[in-house]
């Protein structure tokens, strides 16, 4: 059997989401926001799109994504669902699929439009096992689930109010460094606690932030990746595990699921937690941040609350996290923007907002399909 190919990305680009944001327009398209992403990570690979021989979309379908983009017939293509666990499934597909020689580059190009045509994600009954019988106790969204999740997190761990504080100050400390980034002015402990409850224990400022963008990926092999311009971002390792039912719940916050995820992962890449430079975690919610801290090792179970503090998670601090902003300063691009980062932060691109001596990003999504990869500086 061949030996596995090593995978790099080698182009990354989003919209300008704080600009879309003011915006609004009930005509924006899904497809268009893709599209000018993906000519942004084909210049930033310094690419074409006759390089190109395989294409993974999501949140937009495959066939006139293919149309739109101008890659009508690629090797390997197919498009993912919407939700936000996709972008480490995209990921991983396709680096598997040039690991074994399927492809050679990969495109994967994400589109939304949610707040111009204003999506709710939630909030609505439909006849299917996961509102069927949850909807009359108000139980329609995932912001519900993990209110209900993080409630039985206080109970079990005595976790005061307010313990989501830093996690939401440092996002929005971020974000003000990030020039496309939607909230750009930071918040004080006070507003955060004095903001209003979305569902109870979660405030304001513990919600992501539904939004219009486009962002893409280009991801290729190492031994092309290094006749590129820019340095190649390989991808060290990357693990998966579902943790699903017929709700966005789980009983142990994730936990045994990503517990099998972090032991593969450092594993086979060699890192682990203390050597990570920047760690970028999926939160749609603030709770999952605690969830995927303890569930990959960084703190202890049921001490996250207590060990992410403000000065430990800063740009500056021991273990730098979601460095853009996240999904509550940056944009709700539902994984994808979290991504770009890893790679720019490794990059030395960031801006204002560089974490010094970036070598190594770790991607943490603790979901119903729990997803994880970890970065490095070639």
């Amino acid at each position: 059997m061949p030996e596995r190919r090593q995978v790099a990305v080698v182009g990354v680009g989003q919209t300008d989401f704080g600009a879309l944001y003011a915006n609004k327009d009930a005509q924006r398209d899904a497809y268009a926001l893709g599209a000018e992403a993906l000519k942004l990570a084909l210049d930033d690979a310094g690419l074409r799109k006759d390089e190109v021989d395989g294409l993974l979309t999501a949140r937009i379908g495959y066939e006139h994504g293919a149309d739109v983009l101008g890659i009508p017939n690629p090797r390997v293509i197919n498009g993912l669902e919407g939700s936000g666990r996709m972008s480490g499934v995209a990921f991983q597909h396709a680096v598997s699929l040039i690991e074994t020689g399927q492809a050679d580059t990969i495109a994967l190009v994400y589109g939304n439009n949610g707040r111009s045509v204003k999506m709710t994600y939630g909030g609505a009954y439909t006849d299917s096992p996961t509102t069927r019988y949850d909807a009359m106790y108000g139980m329609t969204s995932p912001g519900a689930y993990v209110g209900l999740m993080y409630r039985r997190y206080q109970y079990e761990y005595g976790v005061p109010d307010g313990a989501l504080a830093p996690i939401a100050i440092n996002n929005r400390r971020n974000a003000a460094l990030n020039p496309v980034a939607v909230m750009r002015e930071e918040i004080t402990e006070e507003q955060y606690l004095s903001a209003r409850y979305i569902a109870d224990p979660l405030r304001l400022y513990d919600y992501c932030i539904i939004n219009d963008g486009g962002v893409a990926l280009i991801l290729t092999t190492l031994d092309r990746a290094r006749d590129l311009p820019k340095r190649p971002v390989r991808v060290a390792a990357t693990a998966a595990m579902g943790s699903v039912n017929n709700y966005y719940t789980s009983t142990d916050f994730f936990y045994s699921a990503s517990q099998d995820v972090a032991r593969r992962l450092y594993e086979a890449s060699g890192y682990g937690p203390q050597d990570m430079d920047c760690v970028q975690i999926y939160d749609n919610f603030t709770p999952t941040v605690l969830f995927s801290l303890e569930g990959f090792d960084y703190a202890p179970r049921g001490e996250a609350w207590k060990w992410a503090t403000a000065d430990r998670i800063a740009r500056t601090g021991d273990t730098p996290l979601n460095t853009a902003g996240g999904h509550t300063g940056e944009s709700y691009m539902q994984g994808w923007g979290h991504h770009v980062e890893a790679v720019r932060q490794i990059r030395g691109e960031a801006g204002e907002r560089q974490v010094a001596d970036c070598d190594v990003a770790h991607y943490i999504c603790a979901s119903p399909i729990v997803t994880s990869h970890v970065l490095v500086g070639e």
